[in-house]
């Protein structure tokens, strides 16, 4: 049986994961230390007896008894309102967490799969963008805490594949919508979607000009699982090239909700970048792999889960 350590596993995306390789027959040992993540987004594994949560900080060293076939490394803020709030864990996760999960896959000899970010080709001067593209990043404004993490946890993947041969893997994920969202995170999906339901005015941050690439969840996971099991160790972008401006996407969701709220608009944010477009051919080529479901379909689905978590409160 396959045993996959995944940090960041009661997190948004981590959490979905869980379930993929649980249905897949796997062991799975959920790693998370909760200041993003959530033990609810988990509760329903919690009585498979392949499941396991460990309650730690990856920054820190961890040790997992036994073999270990895979590690996938989630762990990290990912959101503008979170690593804000957390900078110095979210430069810890992305630079110690990587190394000791780099450390962990070289010692159990498994393979390692670095959850990156299309946050590393910062405010693009290439659109859409591709893997070869070496990014636009302000090291030192208030988004680099997350960009430069990212940026230098694929740079230590890299080390350990070159100089250690550890059998390692990038996805560079770009916007991801879906379940187990909060609605609080600060992301412009949960931002609109929230107002909209609360029949409060939607923020938009600039002229709602910029643009970015929604992709579900459910087709995210779809993509990392078979890049785990591809033979390929330079990054492959994960994502949907269906671009959106944030203007339109936020009357796609006055259109959902019904909801009568008016737009607000708001100065852009310090580094925000104006477009956002994979191109995803390599994800096609290698792994036959491109988003399946569309837009509307998901936010349908994103739409019922929020409206049953506002129902709660």
């Amino acid at each position: 049986m396959p045993r996959t350590v995944i940090t960041g596993g009661a997190g948004f995306v981590g959490s979905h994961l869980c379930d993929r390789f649980l249905a897949e027959g796997h062991e799975v040992v959920c790693v998370d230390n909760f200041i993003t993540g959530n033990p609810a987004n988990v509760n329903h594994l919690r009585q498979n007896q392949r499941f396991t949560l460990l309650q730690h900080d990856i920054s820190r060293p961890l040790e997992i008894e036994g073999e270990v076939s895979n590690i996938l490394h989630f762990a990290s803020p990912a959101s503008p309102v979170d690593y804000l709030r957390f900078p110095i864990p979210t430069l810890k996760v992305g630079s110690l967490g990587t190394h000791n999960g780099l450390g962990l896959a070289k010692l159990k000899n498994a393979r390692f799969l670095l959850a990156s970010t299309s946050e590393v080709y910062g405010d693009p001067e290439q659109h859409p963008q591709r893997e070869d593209y070496w990014g636009h990043v302000n090291s030192i404004g208030v988004r680099g805490v997350y960009d430069e993490a990212k940026r230098f946890a694929e740079s230590m993947t890299m080390a350990y594949h070159r100089f250690h041969s550890v059998n390692t893997r990038i996805c560079r994920i770009f916007n991801t919508y879906g379940e187990r969202m909060r609605l609080d995170d600060g992301r412009v999906l949960p931002n609109l979607m929230g107002q909209a339901l609360r029949g409060e005015p939607l923020t938009i941050y600039g002229d709602g000009s910029q643009t970015r690439s929604f992709c579900y969840v459910a087709d995210l996971v779809d993509g990392i699982f078979r890049l785990l099991h591809a033979d390929f160790h330079e990054p492959v972008n994960l994502g949907n090239p269906n671009e959106v401006t944030i203007l339109e996407f936020a009357r796609e969701i006055l259109a959902l909700t019904g909801s009568k709220s008016e737009v607000t608009f708001k100065p852009l944010p310090q580094d925000d970048p104006k477009v956002r477009r994979p191109d995803i051919e390599r994800a096609r080529r290698l792994l036959g792999w491109e988003p399946k479901v569309a837009r509307q379909d998901g936010l349908r689905r994103t739409l019922a889960y929020f409206q049953a978590k506002l129902a709660k409160i």
